[in-house]
Protein backbone atom coordinates (compact mmCIF):
# COMPACT_ATOMS: atom_id res chain seq x y z
CA UNK A 1 0.00 0.00 0.00
CA UNK A 2 0.83 3.45 -0.73
CA UNK A 3 2.01 5.98 2.04
CA UNK A 4 -1.29 7.72 4.08
CA UNK A 5 -1.18 10.82 5.40
CA UNK A 6 -2.76 11.79 8.01
CA UNK A 7 -4.06 15.77 8.12
CA UNK A 8 -6.51 17.78 9.93
CA UNK A 9 -9.56 18.49 7.44
CA UNK A 10 -10.35 22.21 6.64
CA UNK A 11 -11.73 23.68 3.73
CA UNK A 12 -8.57 23.77 1.90
CA UNK A 13 -7.89 20.32 2.03
CA UNK A 14 -11.32 19.17 1.79
CA UNK A 15 -14.26 19.39 -0.46
CA UNK A 16 -17.56 18.36 -1.62
CA UNK A 17 -15.58 16.61 -4.10
CA UNK A 18 -13.31 14.51 -1.91
CA UNK A 19 -15.58 11.63 -1.35
CA UNK A 20 -16.28 10.67 -5.06
CA UNK A 21 -13.92 7.90 -5.04
CA UNK A 22 -14.48 6.66 -1.44
CA UNK A 23 -16.07 2.94 -1.22
CA UNK A 24 -18.46 3.36 1.33
CA UNK A 25 -19.86 -0.58 0.68
CA UNK A 26 -20.42 -3.22 3.47
CA UNK A 27 -22.18 -6.46 3.13
CA UNK A 28 -23.86 -7.15 6.53
CA UNK A 29 -25.01 -10.79 7.57
CA UNK A 30 -25.47 -9.72 11.53
CA UNK A 31 -26.54 -7.34 13.61
CA UNK A 32 -26.53 -6.59 17.56
CA UNK A 33 -30.16 -6.40 19.06
CA UNK A 34 -31.54 -6.41 22.62
CA UNK A 35 -34.08 -9.15 22.96
CA UNK A 36 -36.70 -8.82 26.16
CA UNK A 37 -34.26 -9.23 28.50
CA UNK A 38 -32.61 -6.22 27.25
CA UNK A 39 -29.22 -8.22 26.57
CA UNK A 40 -27.47 -7.76 23.05
CA UNK A 41 -28.03 -10.82 21.35
CA UNK A 42 -26.57 -11.33 17.10
CA UNK A 43 -29.63 -11.23 14.99
CA UNK A 44 -29.56 -12.50 10.96
CA UNK A 45 -30.19 -9.04 9.30
CA UNK A 46 -29.05 -9.42 5.42
CA UNK A 47 -28.30 -6.22 3.50
CA UNK A 48 -25.89 -4.06 1.43
CA UNK A 49 -24.56 -0.51 2.46
CA UNK A 50 -23.57 0.94 -0.50
CA UNK A 51 -23.07 4.66 -1.03
CA UNK A 52 -23.84 6.43 -4.15
CA UNK A 53 -22.26 9.82 -5.92
CA UNK A 54 -25.13 11.73 -4.91
CA UNK A 55 -24.61 10.24 -0.85
CA UNK A 56 -21.07 10.95 -0.52
CA UNK A 57 -21.50 14.76 -2.12
CA UNK A 58 -24.15 15.01 0.61
CA UNK A 59 -21.64 13.65 3.24
CA UNK A 60 -19.14 15.47 2.04
CA UNK A 61 -21.28 18.66 2.23
CA UNK A 62 -22.03 17.58 6.39
CA UNK A 63 -18.68 17.27 7.04
CA UNK A 64 -17.45 20.91 5.45
CA UNK A 65 -20.45 22.60 7.50
CA UNK A 66 -19.22 20.66 10.84
CA UNK A 67 -15.72 21.49 10.33
CA UNK A 68 -16.88 25.54 9.81
CA UNK A 69 -17.67 25.81 13.26
CA UNK A 70 -19.45 22.65 14.75
CA UNK A 71 -16.58 20.37 15.50
CA UNK A 72 -13.67 19.18 14.05
CA UNK A 73 -12.22 16.24 11.82
CA UNK A 74 -9.25 13.88 10.41
CA UNK A 75 -8.36 12.29 6.98
CA UNK A 76 -6.43 9.82 6.09
CA UNK A 77 -4.92 10.63 2.42
CA UNK A 78 -3.18 7.74 -0.02
CA UNK A 79 -2.45 9.94 -3.54
CA UNK A 80 -4.53 12.87 -2.72
CA UNK A 81 -7.87 10.83 -2.47
CA UNK A 82 -9.64 10.95 1.17
CA UNK A 83 -9.38 7.06 2.43
CA UNK A 84 -10.50 7.40 5.69
CA UNK A 85 -12.02 9.77 7.72
CA UNK A 86 -13.12 10.97 10.92
CA UNK A 87 -15.91 13.88 12.51
CA UNK A 88 -15.87 14.51 16.21
CA UNK A 89 -18.61 17.63 17.76
CA UNK A 90 -17.51 19.84 20.00
CA UNK A 91 -20.81 20.26 21.82
CA UNK A 92 -20.23 18.93 24.91
CA UNK A 93 -22.79 17.03 26.67
CA UNK A 94 -23.71 14.64 29.84
CA UNK A 95 -24.07 14.79 33.66
CA UNK A 96 -21.21 16.43 33.90
CA UNK A 97 -20.57 17.54 30.39
CA UNK A 98 -17.83 14.68 29.97
CA UNK A 99 -18.94 13.50 25.97
CA UNK A 100 -18.37 14.71 22.61
CA UNK A 101 -19.98 12.28 19.81
CA UNK A 102 -17.50 10.68 17.58
CA UNK A 103 -20.48 11.56 14.51
CA UNK A 104 -18.69 9.98 11.18
CA UNK A 105 -16.11 7.50 11.22
CA UNK A 106 -15.57 5.69 8.04
CA UNK A 107 -12.61 3.80 5.58
CA UNK A 108 -12.88 3.38 2.38
CA UNK A 109 -13.12 -0.53 1.81
CA UNK A 110 -10.03 -0.97 -0.21
CA UNK A 111 -8.17 0.20 2.55
CA UNK A 112 -9.71 -1.26 5.46
CA UNK A 113 -7.57 -3.39 8.01
CA UNK A 114 -4.61 -1.45 7.85
CA UNK A 115 -4.49 0.48 10.46
CA UNK A 116 -5.91 3.86 8.88
CA UNK A 117 -9.55 3.50 11.05
CA UNK A 118 -7.14 2.98 14.17
CA UNK A 119 -4.58 5.96 13.58
CA UNK A 120 -7.77 8.15 12.99
CA UNK A 121 -9.15 7.02 16.14
CA UNK A 122 -6.13 8.12 17.71
CA UNK A 123 -5.89 11.33 16.21
CA UNK A 124 -9.76 11.66 16.69
CA UNK A 125 -9.41 11.06 20.91
CA UNK A 126 -5.83 13.05 21.21
CA UNK A 127 -7.89 16.04 20.00
CA UNK A 128 -11.16 15.69 21.80
CA UNK A 129 -9.16 15.38 25.33
CA UNK A 130 -7.14 18.46 24.48
CA UNK A 131 -10.59 20.44 24.35
CA UNK A 132 -11.90 18.99 27.58
CA UNK A 133 -13.26 15.85 26.90
CA UNK A 134 -13.28 12.74 29.46
CA UNK A 135 -15.24 10.16 27.12
CA UNK A 136 -16.47 9.98 23.25
CA UNK A 137 -19.53 8.84 22.69
CA UNK A 138 -20.27 6.49 19.94
CA UNK A 139 -23.81 6.27 18.38
CA UNK A 140 -22.06 2.62 16.37
CA UNK A 141 -23.12 0.86 13.96
CA UNK A 142 -24.81 -2.48 15.20
CA UNK A 143 -23.21 -5.05 12.82
CA UNK A 144 -21.14 -7.89 13.67
CA UNK A 145 -18.31 -6.49 12.10
CA UNK A 146 -18.46 -2.55 12.87
CA UNK A 147 -18.94 -4.14 16.53
CA UNK A 148 -15.66 -5.95 16.82
CA UNK A 149 -14.04 -3.41 15.51
CA UNK A 150 -15.24 -0.93 17.77
CA UNK A 151 -14.56 -3.00 20.88
CA UNK A 152 -11.09 -4.04 19.26
CA UNK A 153 -10.76 -0.33 19.54
CA UNK A 154 -11.43 -0.42 23.86
CA UNK A 155 -15.25 0.87 23.01
CA UNK A 156 -17.61 -0.21 25.76
CA UNK A 157 -21.33 0.31 26.12
CA UNK A 158 -22.33 3.92 27.56
CA UNK A 159 -22.60 4.80 30.60
CA UNK A 160 -25.31 6.93 30.17
CA UNK A 161 -27.40 7.16 26.98
CA UNK A 162 -28.13 10.32 24.95
CA UNK A 163 -31.97 9.63 24.45
CA UNK A 164 -31.74 12.21 21.38
CA UNK A 165 -28.88 10.42 19.59
CA UNK A 166 -30.75 6.88 20.41
CA UNK A 167 -34.03 7.83 18.70
CA UNK A 168 -32.14 8.93 15.89
CA UNK A 169 -30.73 5.31 15.37
CA UNK A 170 -32.50 2.68 17.24
CA UNK A 171 -30.66 0.27 16.22
CA UNK A 172 -27.72 1.79 16.62
CA UNK A 173 -25.16 0.32 19.93
CA UNK A 174 -24.48 3.41 22.00
CA UNK A 175 -21.00 3.01 23.18
CA UNK A 176 -18.04 5.20 24.57
CA UNK A 177 -14.75 5.70 25.01
CA UNK A 178 -12.60 6.78 27.81
CA UNK A 179 -9.79 9.33 26.76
Amino acid sequence: MNTITYLFLTEKNFNENSLDDFLRHQEVKECWRKNSNDEYVLVANEYVEDWDLNKRKEVAREILHIIAGKGFAYGAFCEGKVVGYILVSNEFFGSSNQYLELLLYHVSEPYRRHGIGKELFELACKKAKEIGAKKLYISAHSSKESQAAYRRLGCTEAAEINQAIAENEPYDVQMEFVL
